[in-house]
């Protein structure tokens, strides 16, 4: 959902930026239509300590500086300037000191008490308008409304709360269907109608259980032609579907004609264990297999910080990512084919296993590539990684929507909702949300009622 920060009168709205915000979309300043933006100079001092690196907000900090430098051009900014034609007033505010209220409620002078300072400042000094504090930090906003200062989250990149269920949901169940309409789905090629059925809001690539009192059949919607298709069992490099959630995502993962796949569901349901199964089944058709995720520190720890060189540094955060190639490999007899060209794959770099951050700036052309937590991701990230996507390659991202390890996101802004929401109903696009674990029954029970 794109939010624009609408004019609603004659008086436009002040927002006051935090640094979160323009970290997260560098082109922020482009959203608050007619209305005036005010960063706080704290916030550029901020941004600068992000400006070397090559992780997104380091990429998010360098563009919007440029982005600045080029509404300001050779204009000074101790006043109000223009941010062209239909859009609203930029200014840069200079700190001030800290009113008594709140030196009496703040012991300290943080970054994030001297953005409230400015926002209090421009409360009062422009009391005729409507000053809003836009932030990505929770805790931020509920201090900011302890001062009596409005304070919102950043909106555009929010997905509705109604594309969160419908993402949850995944597949759709249809009960008391006759044996007659379900034969039908076999005998034809073209499978069966939709309106046989009376399918309602359906999708192209929606998978569909079939169900009645002899039995149960899975199928798939095809937009192009309006009928259901039947899904057969797959299984592939040694991994069979546990459920029926599992079934329709290797029919996913396997199609190549579905290039975009996102699977989401609870740790332990099978995700990245199915994406690469399906990728070593298909290793044929590609010229590599490339396994990433985004690196979260460890107990707010950096990676600098870590012992050892970059491969030692990187081990504790690709382990996940082993751990189900070695599921794979102790379901193959280690002497069979199978097992043998996985290791080969390992030592020729064919199957590479890489943190996220070292994909910027490669083209991803004929490759299979697995995102694993990828709601860790931003939006931005994610559209990032797809853009590069060249001819004959397939994506897939992985991860649960409701598991966010990144302060500044959530379920509705996170890069993985994001990406289902937007792409959902597109002819290169599927959609698979595991709801059963299938680790173990320790794993489950501890699931449900832990």
């Amino acid at each position: 959902m794109l939010v624009k920060y609408q004019l609603m009168s004659n008086n436009p709205k002040i927002f006051v930026l935090d640094t979160n915000v323009l970290l997260h979309d560098h082109k922020a300043l482009g959203n608050f239509q007619e209305n005036d933006v005010v960063i706080p100079i704290i916030v550029l001092e901020e941004l600068d300590k992000f400006k070397k690196g090559n992780d997104q907000i380091n990429f998010n900090a360098r563009e919007f500086a440029r982005s600045l430098d080029k509404i300001l051009g050779d204009k000074m900014l101790n006043g109000w300037i223009s941010m062209g034609p239909g859009r609203g007033r930029l200014k840069v505010e200079l700190g001030h000191p800290f009113p008594d209220m709140m030196q009496d409620s703040f012991y300290e002078e943080t970054p994030d008490h001297r953005i409230l300072v400015v926002a209090q400042y421009m409360k009062e000094n422009y009391p005729e308008r409507m000053v809003i504090l836009i932030t990505k930090d929770v805790n931020l906003r509920i201090k900011s409304k302890a001062l009596g200062i409005e304070a919102q989250d950043y909106l555009t990149d929010k997905v509705r709360d109604e594309s969160i269920v419908s993402i949850s949901k995944g597949v759709i169940k249809l009960n008391r269907v006759t044996p007659q309409t379900i034969a039908k789905l076999y005998q034809t090629p073209e499978g069966l109608p939709g309106k046989d059925i009376r399918l309602k809001g359906a999708h192209h690539n929606q998978y569909y259980i079939l169900r009645n009192k002899d039995g149960s059949v899975m199928a798939r919607y095809q937009a192009s032609t309006k009928c259901l298709i039947p899904v057969p069992g797959h299984r592939a490099y040694g991994i069979s579907p546990r459920n029926s959630e599992q079934n329709f995502a290797l029919d996913a993962l396997l199609d190549p004609a579905i290039s975009l796949v996102s699977l989401t569901g609870i740790a332990g349901t099978g995700k990245t264990l199915l994406a690469l199964a399906a990728a070593l089944e298909q290793e044929s058709d590609y010229d590599q297999i490339m396994l990433s995720r985004p690196v979260i520190p460890l107990q707010n720890q950096e990676m600098g910080y870590l012992p050892g060189d970059i491969k030692e540094k990187m081990a504790p955060y690709m382990l996940p990512l082993l751990d189900n190639l070695s599921v794979i490999k102790g379901s193959l007899k280690a002497n069979s084919r199978e097992f043998v060209r996985i290791e080969e794959m390992v030592k020729n770099e064919k199957l590479l296993i890489s943190p996220l951050a070292y994909i910027r700036g490669r083209s991803l052309s004929k490759v299979f590539f697995i995102v694993d937590e990828s709601q860790n991701l931003t939006p931005h990230e994610v559209k990032t990684i797809i853009t590069r996507a060249g001819e004959g390659s397939k994506l897939v991202f992985t991860g649960d929507i409701y598991q966010i390890d990144q302060p500044y996101l959530d379920m509705h802004s996170n890069g993985l909702t994001y990406l289902t929401d937007k792409m959902l109903g597109q002819e290169l696009f599927a959609h698979v949300n595991l709801v059963r674990g299938e680790r173990s029954r320790l794993a489950d029970l501890a699931g449900n009622i832990l």
